[in-house]
């Protein structure tokens, strides 16, 4: 039995890597004595300001140090945010049971295939969700359903010696989900009766008041503007949305128009959707190819470009780019979902683009026609107040609605007896009587950018930022048999034949001056170095990325 300072009382570390504090990589290690069990591995999307990264992935340095505790997985569900890391994470971790759902772990096998990842090489376990199953000896899983914006998504009850934690997953508690699997409030309500140590509860919509709408309220709003539409209808919507997808479906049926799918991520779903019974297309889809015949009223593309991803469907669209499709007027495109942080641009360039082809453009908040996946206050309170517990970590999302989700609790007429904010690496020691965080252990960001996975750090970042304000100078010194200056430029200033004479004049007289005085190569160059600054500074008022080399 694990013990305390000066007790023999069990507890339990909740170590978050990833998902603390932000939206994105969400990851969450459990240690109990000699043994460790995680919870999901996502990605994130990198911000404007993180030039050229494709994706972001959280650090497992923690994980790898102590491989030899981890005894299994779980999974919540199959958004990119909490599965997306995996064909990252596994290979460098031994090879452990992973639990999930059949959507969940369909998507997981599809993304592990498209790295080279065989299924050997994994040992990935189906279960459903009211599933109970042991990992290790401490670790006792228990699933229970809630509603989201893509099937089989699962909270859990973990079990272990130091008492009980309820974790929500991601969830909306929709009243009227597009498969009818409402959350399974009665679950949460009963492990509150036995007693929940600690809860954690997503906060990405802490902020909000009321409640989310419900998927068959947007249904009923994407319905009454697709059957307004006269030629034909372009939909784009986030790939994992499976349920607002088989309602698009099914709409698309009662208005008596055929569907094609564009774009590999919408189809990749749709398949492993399609293959694990949840989603049903009452028409077969169609491809481009096969619309030829068809009057512009019968047809409706579901594509990808949401967030106006520069190769998606919807970008090539608007900019004229698709091999197949032209845009013209008459025709409406859809746009079903809300920019994330950081996308708003993005998709600014890609509507206001729409506008100028002279299509009928529809998105939010004109038209209702796209609802979080996320509970606000009503339903967060819902939860709290179902499952009493003792102590509560608001948890997926950033700082202000942490802070936010904490505050509402405390309204309740049974509040936590303690709550924390907590951010990515805190060791956070729980026990019937304690909750505290005790220490911390190394958390943060890897950068996957092209082929490289974490050899790109916020020093490289924070020089392609510069050179993208400010420009490029290269200095290249020839020593012998004169000494010489040639000075390039990029995104600096215009072609200055007087600037660049200048330039190279006080770079020659810090060489010559370097040279006289016989210090090291070294010396020298960072004496052009700072010389050359200084005189750029001082005439012009900037700060390119300065990048001197001498050759002897």
């Amino acid at each position: 039995m694990t013990q305390t300072d000066d007790t023999r009382t069990p507890h339990l570390e909740v170590i978050p890597l990833g998902g603390m504090g932000e939206i994105g990589k969400n990851i969450t290690a459990y240690r109990y004595e000699d043994e460790i069990m995680v919870v999901d591995a996502g990605l994130a999307f990198p911000d404007s300001h993180q030039m050229g990264i494709d994706l972001i992935i959280p650090r497992i340095d923690y994980l790898q140090q102590n491989a030899g505790m981890i005894r299994g997985w779980i999974l919540t569900h199959g958004h990119e945010d909490h599965i997306g890391g995996l064909p990252y994470i596994l290979p460098r971790l031994p090879k452990v049971p992973v639990y999930g759902a059949p959507l969940t772990l369909g998507l997981v096998r599809e993304k592990l295939s498209e790295f080279g990842i065989k299924d050997h090489e994994t040992d990935l376990r189906e279960v459903d969700l009211s599933a109970k199953f042991k990992i290790g000896k401490h670790f006792e899983i228990e699933y229970f359903r809630m509603t989201h914006s893509i099937p089989d998504n699962a909270g859990y009850i973990l079990t272990t010696p130091a008492g009980r934690v309820l974790h929500t997953g991601d969830f909306k508690l929709d009243e009227h989900p597009a498969d009818g699997q409402l959350s399974d409030l009665g679950r949460i309500e009963q492990a509150g009766k036995d007693g929940v140590l600690l809860l954690i509860s997503d906060s990405t919509n802490a902020e909000r008041p009321g409640r989310t709408p419900s998927e068959a309220e947007i249904a009923v709003n994407l319905e009454d503007v697709i059957a307004g539409c006269k030629g034909r209808v372009f939909l784009t919507t986030f790939a994992s949305q499976v349920n607002r997808i088989q309602n698009i479906l099914n709409i698309a049926h009662r208005q008596s128009r055929r569907v094609i799918m564009e774009g590999r991520s919408m189809l990749k779903y749709a398949q492993v959707a399609q293959a694990v019974g949840h989603m049903n297309a009452p028409d077969p889809f169609l491809t481009n190819d096969e619309v030829g015949g068809m009057q512009d009223q019968q047809v409706l593309y579901i594509c990808t470009g949401s967030q106006g991803q520069p190769m998606s469907v919807l970008s090539r669209l608007a900019f004229g780019n698709h091999a197949k499709i032209a845009l013209r007027r008459g025709d409406s495109v859809i746009l079903s979902s809300n920019p994330i942080p950081g996308n708003e641009e993005a998709v600014n360039l890609v509507i206001n683009r729409l506008y100028e082809i002279g299509v009928d453009v529809y998105y939010p908040p004109a038209y209702r026609i796209h609802a979080s996946g996320h509970g606000s206050q009503e339903e967060l309170a819902t939860v709290l107040n179902l499952a009493r517990p003792k102590f509560f970590l608001p948890w997926h999302g950033e700082p202000r609605h942490q802070i936010n989700h904490a505050k509402l609790a405390q309204t309740l007429p049974r509040p936590p007896k303690r709550t924390l904010i907590a951010k990515n690496g805190d060791v956070i020691r729980l026990s019937a009587d304690d909750f505290k965080v005790t220490g911390t252990v190394p958390a943060g960001a890897v950068y996957v950018d092209g082929l490289g996975v974490g050899d790109i750090g916020d020093d490289v970042l924070l020089d392609r930022v510069n050179m993208s304000q400010e420009g490029i100078l290269i200095m290249t010194a020839v020593l012998h048999p004169t000494p010489h200056v040639e000075v390039v430029s990029r995104g600096f200033v215009r072609a200055n034949r007087d600037l660049d004479n200048q330039i190279r004049k006080v770079a020659l007289d810090a060489i010559e001056q370097g040279m006289r005085e016989k210090k090291r190569l070294e010396d020298v160059r960072d004496d052009m170095y700072g010389a050359v600054r200084r005189f750029v500074r001082k005439v012009t008022g900037r700060n390119p990325v300065l990048i001197p080399m001498i050759v002897d």
